[in-house]
């Protein structure tokens, strides 16, 4: 059964391997994280660490039996009892329910261990698996979404209320 587990040090190698292996997938839907990305991994992985460990961002990994990441899901900008939520999965877990499980889990999660009271995510119009992921977990459209927040590209915020 897949684990959600907080970003860890140890985590480094399987979240390059996750990546790697899904970056022509993930590139089909929002853009590629470029080559500079992978050439200075280590440096960013830590520099994420390092965000977390401030307390300013809360980073997850959905771990597979095995040791593999099977997604990420991230709460970003965490201020003032809200944060962003971001996540990608593997390819083949797509469409399975993962992402939509793990979102809500994380919900949970953000309110108990992180006190948060609101999640937002920005989605691409063009991204309709992601906006049926965020509706399944019981978040709604709050409006538009600009371009600088989707890499170029125009879009819908979505939230949800954490409170009990």
């Amino acid at each position: 059964m897949p684990e959600l587990q907080q970003l860890r040090a140890e985590h480094a190698a399987a979240v390059l391997d996750f990546e790697l292996a899904n970056r022509a997938y993930f590139a089909a839907s929002i853009p590629d994280r470029g080559d500079a990305f992978f050439a200075q991994f280590t440096d960013r992985f830590h520099a994420l660490l390092a965000e977390q460990d401030a307390g300013v961002c809360a980073f997850h990994v959905l771990v597979a039996e095995d040791g593999s990441v099977l997604g990420r899901f991230n709460l970003v900008d965490m201020e003032d009892h809200s944060a962003h939520l971001g996540y990608r999965v593997a390819q083949h877990v797509a469409g399975q329910g993962v992402a939509t499980a793990t979102v809500r889990e994380l919900c949970g999660w953000a309110a108990t261990e992180h006190g948060l009271r609101t999640l937002r995510a920005a989605v691409a119009h063009h991204n309709a698996a992601s906006r049926r992921v965020l509706i399944k977990a019981g978040f709604v459209p709050v409006g538009p979404a600009a371009p600088e927040h989707l890499s170029g590209e125009t879009g819908t915020w979505y939230e949800r209320d954490l409170s009990p």
